[in-house]
């Protein structure tokens, strides 16, 4: 191998890191377009002053080229605009196509500093020879990340000149040939090195972010969390929000230590992951509180049964025997609220009530008033909020 955790295929990063790779790909125009511009220059230069036909093929091919290109990066951020959100197999696409494109323009880049060099034109070599390292040092700046595009993209910028000057007969041309594989080599130790260090940066930012929306106890997610990811769990479809508030864990706390009531809040955190689905929402409030957002919303009520039956269950903890209760509210969408707030809200409510009912589950539909007035200002509240 030549270099660290090169990239046989795309399982050596994590799904994120790879989709912020592509998108930051896509991200930016000005390298395409200032090397379509500079070919321009230096293909209309060397056809004036050669008038080689070569040159003006292979500099309106660059710019088509280079067309081409920036239509596919416009269409990439079209799509990530767009649902569904792109995923894996669908970036890997727009990926070849990118590389497909890095490719053909720096081959094209190639062979135009080749036909600089065949045509004897010191200065007209030169500035083509020039565009092409240019268009490489973008290169390693740009596609440090995909280091196969990488090395394929300086195979072709400079694979032609070299094939060209080798085949030279004087000492001048194998020593350009020489020091445009010497730049090859050198480039590409760049990208190895670049690789590695935006890999762990990528990484490490990635894990930081996830520390950030983690409860440092239960290892379930944080109120942060639920703040960010609710809104956008109701807008994918309908949704139930189960609120739970631990019974007697106050008194388990004091009689048996701290250290026991964090051992049973990370039992509790665990029975509530095994039942939450895997796409569901497993929040901790603070405390003795937490939160499950369930996007099985016809199931809701069947879900709040057990998670009554399962906190009830039994506790072992440090050689005590603990049992516990638990109270949960219930609120489904779009009949208890169309919006998070109003959700939390409703599920408060009913949470309240089953308090006052010691431990069990309550329903927030449940809540509402048989009066009619009364219920159409409670239901027009709920859509509303």
């Amino acid at each position: 191998m030549l270099f660290n955790r090169m990239e046989t295929g795309r399982a050596s990063i994590s799904d994120a890191v790879y989709m912020e790779v592509i998108t930051g790909l896509h991200g930016t125009t000005m390298p395409n377009i200032l090397a379509a511009a500079g070919l321009a220059m230096v293909g209309a230069i060397t056809t004036y002053e050669t008038g080689d036909g070569v040159a003006a093929v292979l500099t309106v091919a660059g710019i088509v080229v280079t067309i081409v290109r920036l239509i596919e990066i416009f269409a990439f951020r079209r799509r990530l605009s767009r649902s569904p959100q792109l995923d894996r197999a669908e970036a890997a696409i727009w990926e070849r196509r990118y590389v497909a494109g890095t490719v053909a323009t720096a081959l094209v880049l190639g062979v135009f500093a080749a036909r600089g060099i065949v045509l004897g034109d010191a200065l007209c070599s030169v500035m083509a020879i020039g565009i092409g390292f240019g268009f490489g040092a973008g290169v390693v700046a740009r596609l440090a990340l995909r280091p196969v595009a990488a090395l394929l993209d300086l195979i072709a910028i400079a694979a032609p000149a070299a094939i060209v000057t080798f085949i030279q007969p004087d000492l001048r041309h194998v020593g350009l040939g020489l020091l445009i594989l010497m730049y090859v080599v050198a480039s590409f130790e760049m990208v190895r090195l670049s690789f590695n260090a935006s890999i762990n940066q990528i990484t490490l930012k990635r894990q930081y972010e996830q520390l950030s929306r983690l409860d440092p106890m239960t290892g379930v997610a944080n109120r942060l969390v639920l703040a960010a990811d609710l809104p956008a769990m109701l807008a994918a479809g309908t949704i139930a929000v189960h609120t739970l508030d631990l019974d007697r864990f106050k008194e388990a706390n004091d009689k048996f230590g701290h250290p026991v009531g964090d051992a049973l809040l990370k039992h509790v955190a665990g029975r509530l992951k095994a039942i939450a689905a895997s796409d569901d929402l497993v929040v901790r409030m603070g405390g003795d509180e937490f939160v499950v957002v369930q996007r099985a919303a016809a199931d809701a009520e069947a879900m709040a049964g057990r998670i009554v039956q399962a906190i009830s269950a039994p506790y072992d903890v440090a050689g005590h025997a603990i049992e516990l209760g638990v109270s949960v509210g219930v609120a489904v969408a779009p009949g208890d609220g169309r919006t998070a707030e109003a959700l939390l809200s409703r599920s408060d409510k009913a949470l309240y009530r089953a308090k006052e009912s010691r431990g069990g589950y309550v329903l927030a539909r449940q809540l509402r008033t048989p009066d009619p007035t009364a219920a159409g200002q409670l239901t027009a509240e709920g859509l509303a909020a």
